[in-house]
């Protein structure tokens, strides 16, 4: 019979071709992935500025990046959207996915619609809704034509809201993804499951709740990393509705990032900053891992 240490090498060389095959992409992803990001976090403790340079200053770079009201901003900013964005994608897009579930006339149709905000780029999605949120001929305006004449809704000119106005054109852009992914989890639901529920006579949406929504556990954790993944790297609809203001009302940490090192060619801030978004999304991807994998694991 053989053993454990005959059984070894059998499984090392299984799939040998496939292997070889996946080298490259292994080794493109170590230089330009895990090396880039070593790079990143070493230079992170040097006072580089134009050019990066190894004149290592320990965590001054750091207590600069904490110290400063614009960075405090950028991380408050990021949790009011990334908290709002994640409880409203996920809500409107499962209750979205339920209807569509229900077997409606036109499906497609509404889920084409629904889903055609994520084409777009999230600079022609900002110049949007920047436009439908300007005082003097978006939303505003059309209300006060309407006879409402003490209407006011400006959010992008409006500091403490202004982060509000984002997530508005986010959610619409973002939601659509959200509903297929969720649609697709519903559908995957087995057909007996519901006739049981109905022959019970369980409301449909202790169903939901209650049977439903626990057997999508993996659908919600996905679409959760997608989403979070998403939050932390926004930078494209910040600058295309408001550049970060009024002031640095709406300033969120990828474009501290890219203001640091590009505009101000302040590398050794930037590359600080953009270490902190690296631990940010460490938080999200790593206990993800850990669910998905690691679980599999414990149950075989």
């Amino acid at each position: 019979m053989p053993t454990e240490a005959t059984r070894r090498p059998n499984t090392l060389f299984r799939n040998l071709n496939a292997k070889i095959a996946s080298l490259p992409m292994i080794l493109t992803a170590l230089v330009v992935f895990v090396g880039g990001t070593i790079w990143t976090i070493t230079y992170s403790f040097t006072n580089s500025r134009l050019l990066p340079r190894l004149n290592f200053i320990g965590l001054d770079q750091y207590e600069r990046l904490w110290s400063t009201p614009r960075w405090i901003a950028s991380i408050q900013n990021l949790v009011i959207y990334g908290s709002l964005s994640l409880i409203f994608s996920l809500l409107i897009g499962f209750v979205l996915a339920a209807l569509l579930d229900q077997k409606i006339r036109f499906e497609n149709t509404f889920r084409s619609i629904i889903l055609y905000p994520f084409a777009l780029s999230f600079i022609v999605t900002g110049l949007v809704w920047q436009w439908l949120l300007n005082p003097d001929f978006g939303v505003q305006h059309l209300v006060r034509t309407l006879g409402w004449e003490s209407f006011t809704f400006n959010p992008l000119y409006d500091q403490s809201i202004v982060i509000y106005g984002i997530l508005i054109a986010g959610l619409w852009q973002g939601t659509g993804l959200v509903m297929c992914l969720m649609l697709a989890g519903l559908r995957g639901i087995d057909e007996d499951i519901w006739k049981a529920a109905r022959v019970d006579g369980i409301p449909m949406w202790k169903t939901y709740i209650f049977i439903v929504i626990p057997m999508m556990r993996p659908v919600f954790v996905t679409t959760l990393v997608i989403i979070a993944s998403g939050i932390v790297r926004i930078y494209d609809l910040v600058v295309a509705q408001t550049s970060g203001g009024p002031g640095h009302a709406s300033e969120v940490p990828a474009k501290y990032v890219y203001d640091y090192m590009f505009a101000a060619q302040n590398l050794g801030q930037g590359f600080a900053a953009s270490t902190m978004m690296l631990l940010t999304v460490a938080i999200v991807v790593v206990p993800w891992a850990y669910l998905e994998f690691g679980g599999r694991r414990r149950h075989g």
